[in-house]
């Protein structure tokens, strides 16, 4: 996945990323929204929970703004269990996941992630024939949920006690952006 529109550039990860990657994985702003401030990464964290993932089954990109470094974004297609674990009906659909974050804390709250979702979440649903694109903000990111809001995606369910982050397990919500076929935008 490359993509570039305006001051955004999302290109796929390389080895040569991992110590940048690293770098944001330890920063506790970073972490408490992704992955949590109890488990930092170190470097063989981020070669085998992040880079041996890259392209099976997880496109991992690096995202730039203005050709600098700030953040990270993963997509991947679901599987029938994962489609299923979400509760649609229909394993045949295509969904694809996404996840992302801003390492460069300096950037937050200036667009950049509003424009980073908008634009991958649209790539997938007209370049890779998605039905639908989701991701699963804790219920407690408030920040998160309104960027994807304003992306277009709305909140379809609640998932209880869906994800473990710093010692306990938190609610999420599972947003979707549907295709036009499926009443998007």
């Amino acid at each position: 996945m490359e993509i570039s529109h305006g001051h955004l550039t999302v290109r796929p990860l390389s080895e040569e990323d991992a110590t940048l990657l690293q770098k944001w994985l330890s920063d506790p702003k970073v972490l408490q929204y992704y992955g949590g401030r109890d488990a930092p990464y170190d470097l063989p964290m981020v070669y085998e929970r992040i880079l041996a993932k890259v392209g099976n089954p997880v496109w991992g990109c690096l995202v730039l703004w203005d050709s600098l470094p700030v953040g990270y974004l993963q997509t991947y297609r679901l599987t029938a269990k994962e489609i299923s674990d979400y509760g649609y009906v229909q394993s045949s659909i295509v969904i694809y996941g996404m996840d992302q974050f801003l390492g460069e804390t300096t950037m937050w709250n200036q667009g950049i992630g509003t424009t980073l979702v908008s634009v991958v979440s649209k790539w997938l649903l007209t370049q890779y024939g998605a039905d639908y694109v989701v991701m699963d903000p804790r219920a407690d990111n408030q920040r998160a949920i309104h960027v994807y809001e304003k992306c277009g995606f709305t909140k379809v369910r609640r998932l209880s006690s869906w994800e473990w982050h710093e010692g306990r397990h938190h609610d999420c919500w599972l947003m979707e952006l549907p295709s036009r076929s499926h009443g998007g935008p």
